[in-house]
């Protein structure tokens, strides 16, 4: 050692230049050692084009996406202290644009009991809404909105009367206020029916497995063309979510509500001219006869034209049977429900055949279909 410690000190000095140097060189290469070569990256494999299913899918939900609109409702309240009235948030629903008028089609549920509602656009623009009418034994609702110019387009309309089980449907809506929300399925039945309002059954719903939950309500159903074919109306559930089985009112039912709604506020079947009653059927079929009882007709209504007779009551309490009716358009009439049913599906100024049992003895009439009122 020297006298001033320099060599220690310069030891020192290359020792740690030497640690430096392995620590800077010597852990990768100890990493290596112990966990083995770096993994190289990943190749990133490009993803190739879509399949044709899946194109089609984006397509449709695309091109209907800016004409499906989400619906919040409010219903007004007053205080009971103060009497003041305010406005509460109710529920939410879907909905869809039907014409370049602003007109927006949904459930009637969706609205029902409510004394205002918003619709919100796929751009974030938001409108107040009027009620233009109701029709609830559809479950269908048409309001109004005014959203100038920039108005989306109304989605393009199909038919139902040709829908097969088996293909494909696309279900556009707000499930649970998640927006625009796209689901897929198939068309699981036809002729479906549920209670609907006024205390009458909506029938020929279509029925499907596309996923359908509390927020879909009054949202379209499209086929694979991106055609309306129905508006999602409910499902079936034990838990109140989507359990595979919802429900559509189908296109031709609005159709032929819709534009009525629009020109009067309200929806009128046409008319036979026809009082009819189930309390009647049950009496028929006590008889033994399965038809609707003719228990008055309209002065000036197609039946009278016809010459329908109604069921009369005798001085002495006894009833007189008339005719029943048989059959309409060549269906057989069961009861009062199939000649409404019957009725709903026809439209003012068509003529169709009566079947009817008069006297014993059945015979047919044509009658030209009225006005509904």
């Amino acid at each position: 050692m020297t006298r001033n410690g320099f060599v220690p000190r310069l030891v020192l000095v290359t020792l740690a230049a030497i640690l430096v140097i392995l620590v800077w060189r010597g852990f990768p290469l100890l990493e290596q050692a112990l966990l083995g070569p770096a993994e190289e990256p990943r190749v990133v494999v490009p993803r190739g084009d879509l399949a044709a299913e899946e194109q089609t899918t984006i397509a449709i939900f695309e091109g209907a996406k800016d004409s499906v609109v989400s619906i919040t409702t409010e219903s007004r309240v007053v205080d009971f202290w103060t009497r003041n009235a305010y406005d509460v948030p109710q529920g939410s629903g879907s909905g869809f644009i039907w014409d370049a008028q602003g007109h927006v089609v949904t459930n009637n549920h969706v609205i029902a009991g409510a004394t205002g509602a918003l619709v919100r656009l796929a751009d974030s623009r938001a409108f107040p809404a009027r009620l233009v009418g109701t029709a609830p034994e559809h479950d269908l609702a048409v309001l109004r909105i005014d959203a100038g110019a920039e108005r989306p387009l109304p989605l393009a309309v199909g038919v139902s009367e040709d829908l097969r089980v088996g293909q494909s449907v696309f279900a556009i809506g707000n499930p649970f206020g998640l927006d625009w929300t796209l689901t897929t399925g198939i068309v699981s039945a036809l002729d479906r029916e549920l209670p609907g309002g006024r205390g009458a059954m909506i029938r020929g719903l279509i029925q499907t497995d596309a996923a359908i939950n509390p927020g879909n309500s009054g949202g379209p159903l499209l086929d694979s063309a991106g055609r309306l074919i129905g508006v999602n109306t409910a499902i079936y559930s034990p838990s109140g979510s989507s359990a595979g089985i919802g429900f559509a009112v189908p296109v031709d039912t609005v159709n032929r509500v819709v534009p009525q709604l629009i020109a009067t506020g309200r929806y009128a079947p046409p008319s036979l001219g026809v009082a009819h009653d189930p309390r009647g059927d049950a009496l028929l079929s006590r008889a033994g006869v399965t038809g609707v009882m003719v228990l008055g007709v309209t002065p000036g209504s197609p039946a009278d034209a016809a010459g329908l007779e109604p069921a009369r009551i005798t001085p002495d309490g006894r009833l007189i049977l008339g005719d029943v009716i048989l059959s309409l358009g060549g269906a057989p009439m069961d009861g009062s429900e199939d000649l409404s049913a019957a009725l709903d599906i026809r439209r003012a100024g068509e003529t169709v055949e009566l079947g009817i049992l008069r006297d014993g003895r059945e015979t047919a009439v044509e009658v030209t279909l009225a006005e509904g009122q």
